[in-house]
């Protein structure tokens, strides 16, 4: 069965799902998403391209953006990074503050919130916060080959509005010497990362030079080593998902990232990148329709790493 088919037959089994969950009420521009909205997108390592529901409109992709961040990251200060940030799961949700304390200001792993604020701050060092969030969008134009992904100001505005506990984690870690630059500064780069907007299938395009050994499709420019391209994929397929990741492995089998805006990326090294969205959540905070989305594609993929 072709990849198309195969993105269709998933389209057509989730209808029933659409609109499972609840939208991430808490951040407000989030809060007006449509609950019924369902897309998915497929980008095979050869630029074949398979695309079924609302996945041409774009949304908030939120800690989805971390794994981009973090790929910046490492290529500004590459294993200098992992003195600040660990590389474990954490088993507590993803703004949580306890661990922080127990750990010496050093976040389990760059995707959970306090990882990824300590990741905005390394791309931060040196640089305005203009500056650095161009670099950001700029990246994500480039390996998503489409200059038309932006920044939502909105949601952007909503999530510093509403963001205390971010700043808690922020200011707690710079009390450790943890974050180098003014909170403010700093907390301004991670919000804005977080409001990125893309459909599915800008997304699955970013996502291709993690299933590419680190190249873009084909022939396409390197954007990291195969070598670092697997560990980012491992840190995914361990830490990707929060304290619902060991699931996510159980259930679908592949590196992925999610967010709360609805969308998670996921990745068949070899094979493809799929990004899939649909915005109500679970009770962990992942998409609860995209989650089952991804195990039914990669059951009639049998595209698991696993198997």
């Amino acid at each position: 069965m072709s990849i198309s088919a195969i993105v269709q037959d998933v389209y057509e089994e989730m209808r029933p799902h659409f609109g499972e969950g609840k939208v991430a009420d808490y951040i407000p521009a989030l809060a007006r998403v449509p609950l019924d909205k369902f897309g998915i997108a497929v980008v095979t390592t050869d630029g074949e391209t398979a695309f079924a529901g609302d996945a041409l409109e774009p949304f908030s992709i939120q800690s989805v953006s971390k794994v981009f961040t973090l790929t910046l990251a490492l290529g500004r200060v590459g294993s200098g990074l992992w003195k600040r940030v660990g590389r474990e799961p954490s088993g507590d949700p993803f703004n949580s503050i306890v661990q922080l304390e127990h750990e010496h200001g050093i976040p389990r792993n760059p995707f959970i919130n306090a990882g990824a604020i300590v990741t905005a701050d390394v791309l931060l060092a040196g640089h305005q916060p203009r500056e650095t969030l161009g670099e950001i969008l700029q990246f994500m134009r480039y390996i998503s080959q489409d200059d038309t992904v932006y920044m939502d100001e909105d949601v952007a505005r909503s999530e510093q509005a509403t963001g205390f506990r971010n700043a808690a984690l922020a200011n707690y870690m710079r009390g450790y010497g943890n974050i180098t630059n003014p909170v403010e500064k700093t907390l301004g780069v991670y919000f804005h990362q977080c409001s990125i907007a893309m459909s599915c299938l800008q997304l699955a395009w970013a996502g291709q030079f993690l299933a590419n050994g680190g190249k873009l499709p084909g022939n396409g420019p390197r954007i990291v080593s195969a070598e670092r391209a697997r560990r980012i994929n491992a840190l995914m397929l361990t830490c990707g998902h929060y304290d619902a990741s060991g699931d996510f492995a159980f259930r679908v089998g592949l590196p992925g990232k999610s967010g709360v805006g609805g969308g998670i990326m996921a990745v068949a090294p070899g094979k493809a990148s799929i990004a899939v969205w649909s915005p109500g959540l679970n009770e962990i905070g992942n998409s609860a329709a995209g989650t089952r989305a991804l195990e039914l594609f990669a059951k009639k993929t049998g595209w698991s790493v696993f198997g």
